[in-house]
């Protein structure tokens, strides 16, 4: 079968091990996936967000290598994971979690990757529809309706066929999008003010922790419940720091030069940084001139496709794990449908973007936190492969629920969201209940939106697996292979010092 109709051929593997016969790639091949989902224009806007903290333009700059960098590097580790089991995120999960105890991380999985493109899909939306106004075409809500169902088209199309046509459309997403972005930069380098730059003032240390826990959440924390998703092809000869590092470089490279380049924009302009909190992707198209809007709309619709085209195809994994009965295509096809719903509902009626968008990583990044250091933990502490049978066995070695990791989840969200506040929205008004008790200055106080509760959820989950979960590893490693049994990986993992 030739590559082409390979890649336009229905993917029909789903959550389970994938076969040894099926196993292709190098480590490099995860640049184009990871590149094209975090290329989006997107990340000029995050200097616009970081800013918004009440920091300076350096502590800024900062903060957002600091957080992109760590927070993928989780992702990498974790792809790792895919690399040894062959499997999707939320199946190698159940190792730590058991095989019914990790329907709770896939149920929370799903969530996340489902706001993640119905976010990036309803950015898209806005995009287009600005750029068109700019041009003098605006046809009110019909052309937001129809750029909806082009954005829709493209991001559920790409979910329902698979793995090897994500593959080839993320490189052409990196080449396009690569060089149009490119441009943009040389357009509007103009409008950077050095002055108004240095004239910003430095924030308080508690401003500093927040701006950086919002860079985690919005770019590595929300991909790491994805991340083993795309290594899990790979053969078991890959280089496993090739996995780790082709993963961290990817996805790191373009939010760490747009950021850069956002931070200068809107640091530049007050008025432009306050735009980009109504419409993020739009208000960039206001410093352009006429003749690039066309090619400015095509590199921002095509960006945010990357991203949320591994989302949904994530989603559709997810959504399996959590129980739901179906073929992959189909579960993908369900999130597609929950897609549009949710985008119309932020196209067409929500306020504005920034205050939802902020509220919703922070909500779900305490419990992901907690989950990405427990699997983290895990996956450090394990020596050999997994068993393929025992992952799809609630008899088997990994068990039903283990309930370790289910404290430590369940702990780490409770610390973790009585210590972070999210004023953008009411019915979140609830959570900052330890910030009295703990002496931080209760939900106006100066740590408020410090978000210190990921951190907390994060150390929770690595820490008390490390700590706690050492002897249940090694029994379950210990377990003789039941007849037609085998290890995903025959190869024992590195020692901790070399992974």
């Amino acid at each position: 079968m030739s590559d082409q109709s390979t890649a336009l051929s229905v993917e029909q593997n789903g959550i389970n091990s994938i076969d040894q016969s099926e196993h292709r790639g190098r480590p490099r091949d995860l640049f184009w996936p990871w590149f094209a989902a975090n290329v989006s224009v997107l990340g000029v806007s995050y200097g616009s967000f970081l800013l918004g903290f009440g920091i300076s333009f350096w502590q800024a700059t900062i903060v957002g290598l600091v957080g992109i960098v760590v927070s993928f590097l989780f992702c990498g580790f974790i792809a790792l994971a895919g690399k040894r089991g062959h499997a999707p995120t939320m199946t190698l999960t159940r190792a730590a979690f058991g095989v019914t105890g990790s329907r709770v991380p896939s149920a929370l999985s799903w969530l996340l990757t489902v706001g993640w493109e119905t976010v990036l899909a309803s950015l898209a939306v806005l995009a287009t529809a600005t750029v068109l106004r700019e041009l003098g075409w605006e046809g009110g809500d019909a052309t937001k309706v129809v750029a909806l169902l082009v954005v829709a088209a493209l991001i559920v199309t790409g979910g329902i066929i698979g793995f090897d046509f994500i593959m080839k459309l993320q490189m052409w997403i990196t080449v396009v999008t690569g060089v149009l972005t490119v441009v943009y930069i040389v357009l509007t380098v103009g409008q950077i003010d050095g002055a108004t730059l240095a004239a910003i003032p430095a924030g308080s240390t508690p401003q500093v922790i927040g701006a950086l826990v919002f860079m985690m959440t919005g770019f590595g924390l929300g991909w790491v419940n994805a991340a083993a998703d795309y290594s899990r092809y790979l053969p078991r000869s890959a280089s496993s720091a090739g996995v780790v590092g082709w993963t961290t470089f990817g996805a790191s490279l373009a939010p760490v030069i747009l950021l850069m380049f956002g931070l200068l924009l809107a640091g530049s302009s007050p008025e432009l940084s306050a735009a980009i909190a109504l419409d993020p992707i739009g208000a960039l198209t206001t410093i352009l001139p006429v003749w690039f809007l066309i090619p400015f709309a095509l590199t921002a619709v095509l960006g945010l496709v990357g991203g949320a085209v591994l989302d949904i195809y994530s989603s559709g994994l997810a959504l399996l794990s959590a129980g739901v009965r179906v073929p992959r295509s189909v579960a993908a096809g369900i999130d597609g449908v929950l897609m549009v719903l949710g985008s119309i509902y932020v196209v067409f009626f929500a306020a504005d973007f920034l205050g939802p968008f902020q509220g919703f990583l922070i909500t779900l990044g305490v419990p992901v936190a907690a989950w990405c250091g427990i699997f983290m933990a895990d996956v450090l502490m394990r020596r050999t492969g997994y068993s393929a049978a025992d992952l799809f066995d609630p008899a088997g070695r990994y068990g039903r629920v283990r309930v370790l990791a289910i404290v430590l989840i369940s702990l780490g969200s409770v610390v973790g969201w009585g210590l972070v506040t999210n004023g953008f929205a009411g019915w979140l008004a609830w959570q900052g209940y330890l910030l009295e008790p703990l002496g931080l200055g209760g939900r106006d106080g100066d740590w408020a939106f410090a978000n210190l509760g990921v951190l907390a959820a994060l150390v929770i989950g690595f820490g008390g697996t490390l700590l706690l979960g050492r002897a249940a590893v090694r029994r379950q490693e210990a377990e003789p292979l039941a007849g037609g049994d085998h290890l995903t990986d025959v190869t024992p993992a590195a020692p901790a010092s070399r992974t």
